[in-house]
């Protein structure tokens, strides 16, 4: 740690959760091989030409990661603990122009057998300290895990399956007439929810709703017909108003991103839906009208904004 020019920080932290459709295995030599490691390590189109792990306690870790315009951003660390398959906890900071660190983050990642041969992966990064100039690259530190762990789940999917997800996406997107914040809330407080979410004709009854990464949703969607659809979800990612990552764990399996960007007091939200294959899709859209519910899902949306 630098002796000047660097300050505690006690409020920079972020929880990241992801289920992969891959066994824990597999997921924890992706982080732990570094022939791995580099073919998804950083945000969407950086590489890593250096990727260098001493994989062992107080093990050193040295990575190069190269952004799009050829930009090289050092980055050293070192392992604190390491139980495989289930956890490691590692430092990494990010190095100027010298080589000197500009801030550390303690990181701890968790591997867990989830629902069959699945993993729940849990990434926990805790800002240490920082350096002034460090600010510019931690305000973009949540995106940058985000778009990492998202990189990973391609890659170790991969393994079995194409990296093309179009064929295994649902994306709907829609403009209110409202502020960011007050959109965001009708998303994360079940009072508000409740009034909006499903198809057309649905009704919805919130049994608990913990949001935060890593908490429950669980609801029971009630059709027209007299049927009842209970839903277990699981928030993987809450960046509160920025974006939501939802975890379907029954089935159809599928991860729900949705984004919440603000302009002139309107705000677009984005919903991206990914199957885990292309055959879960068809069948949801075919037999259950995933694609024109997930459009009425939204225009309830609108409508419960107007009467606010």
């Amino acid at each position: 740690m630098p002796a000047v020019q660097s300050s505690p920080v006690t409020e920079r932290e972020l929880i990241l959760t992801r289920v992969f459709n891959a066994p824990r295995a597999l997921v924890y030599q992706a982080w732990t091989d570094p022939k791995h490691l580099a073919q998804w390590w950083g945000p969407t189109g950086f590489t890593n030409p250096v990727c260098e792990l001493d994989l062992k306690i107080h093990g050193e870790i040295r990575i190069d990661m190269r952004a799009p315009d050829g930009t090289v951003y050092p980055m050293s660390g070192a392992f604190r603990e390491i139980v495989e398959p289930e956890r490691l906890v590692f430092t990494s900071a990010a190095l100027d122009q010298t080589g000197k660190p500009m801030f550390e983050n303690l990181n701890t990642v968790t591997f867990e057998e989830f629902d069959g041969n699945r993993t729940l992966l849990t990434v926990k990064a805790s800002v240490l300290w920082a350096t002034p100039e460090a600010e510019k690259y931690l305000t973009g530190m949540s995106m940058g895990w985000s778009m990492t762990v998202d990189r990973l789940g391609e890659f170790v999917s991969g393994q079995t399956e194409p990296q093309d997800t179009s064929k295994r996406e649902l994306k709907a997107t829609r403009t209110f007439k409202a502020p960011r914040d007050l959109v965001f809330r009708m998303w994360t407080e079940p009072e508000h929810i409740a009034q909006w979410w499903g198809p057309n004709g649905f009704t919805t009854t919130i049994e608990k709703m913990d949001v935060r990464p890593g908490g429950e949703w669980l609801f029971v969607l009630h059709g027209p017909d007299g049927r009842d659809f209970p839903n277990h979800d699981v928030y993987g990612e809450v960046v509160a108003p920025e974006r939501l990552v939802i975890l379907h764990v029954n089935w159809p399996h599928h991860r729900m991103y949705a984004t919440f960007t603000e302009a002139e007091g309107e705000t677009t939200v984005s919903v991206r839906m990914l199957f885990e294959s292309a055959a879960d899709l068809n069948k949801v859209v075919t037999e259950f009208g995933a694609a024109k519910g997930l459009t009425e899902n939204l225009e309830r949306l609108g409508k419960h904004l107007t009467q606010l």
